[in-house]
């Protein structure tokens, strides 16, 4: 992640530390399931080509390899607080950069794509940071945003699976600052900064017992486990019981989704 929350917390330090043994497997957990989505509009809106792209919150680098490897790009910066995943990506066409998306003394040029997955729930002021984005963009280039959008079923207050998942948010609120109340006005934002060719889609993933995704809400709830039952919304035997349901053959649920937006300045 690239930035302090609104909260005073860190997303890599007071939770989700990169140098935890098992971080990386879960970022890549949700690569599986996300990238097929991502690499998928930006091949669609044909930017990356030949191009100068921006990967912000570059993580593990799952991106930034599909950019070089199969998109064509000319050269790729991977922006991240922390890098220490990306090193062996770092050559001719890969330039990795250790910094906060929200140092004002940040300057990396101009970009014909800027990606972002994931990473604006989490910061403060993230109107400010799209225009910020919007305006690193070359003439022709993309704005693509990516963050996190749950759908609870209405009907459904009171199961394990459904008091975790609200205890998840309200815990990420609390320490890190994460909020996604904002996600679905995205393409509104793209527009006020005078992008055309503005569009949105929301892809909920299918939330398979055992399936990476799966796997992926079960590593992150037991990680916050102590944040989680702070919020008094579920105990320890609410978590193994909503932990074990992923993984059972009675899992019915749709999980949370990414919204995407995108934006093109002429």
């Amino acid at each position: 992640m690239t930035g302090p929350s609104a909260s005073g917390g860190h997303y890599g330090e007071d939770l989700f530390e990169p140098e935890h043994p098992e971080e990386a497997e879960r970022i890549d957990a949700a690569a599986l399931v996300y990238d097929p989505v991502t690499t998928g509009r930006l091949r669609a809106l044909g930017s990356g080509a030949g191009g100068r792209c921006l990967e912000v919150g570059a993580g593990t680098g799952t991106v930034v390899r599909w950019l070089v490897e199969e998109s064509g790009a000319a050269e790729v910066v991977a922006l991240d607080r922390d890098t220490g995943a990306l090193g062996a990506l770092a050559g001719p066409r890969v330039r990795v950069v250790t910094a906060d998306l929200t140092d004002e003394s940040l300057d990396l040029g101009g970009f014909d794509l800027i990606h972002a997955r994931f990473v604006l729930m989490h910061l403060p002021e993230r109107r400010r940071l799209v225009s910020r984005l919007a305006g690193w963009l070359n003439p022709g280039g993309w704005l693509v945003l990516g963050d996190a959008v749950d759908m609870p079923d209405p009907l459904d207050t009171s199961s394990a699976y459904r008091r975790t998942m609200d205890a998840m948010w309200q815990a990420l609120r609390s320490t890190i600052g994460t909020d996604t109340s904002g996600v679905p006005a995205y393409p509104h934002f793209l527009r006020e900064e005078g992008l055309q060719n503005v569009g949105a889609e929301l892809h909920c993933p299918p939330l398979v017992a055992g399936g990476p995704l799966a796997r992926f809400w079960s590593e992150t709830w037991n990680r916050m486990r102590p944040a989680l039952k702070e919020t008094g919304l579920v105990d320890a035997a609410g978590i193994d019981e909503a932990v074990a349901y992923l993984a059972s053959p009675g899992l019915a649920e749709l999980g949370p989704g990414m919204a995407m937006a995108w934006g093109q300045r002429l």
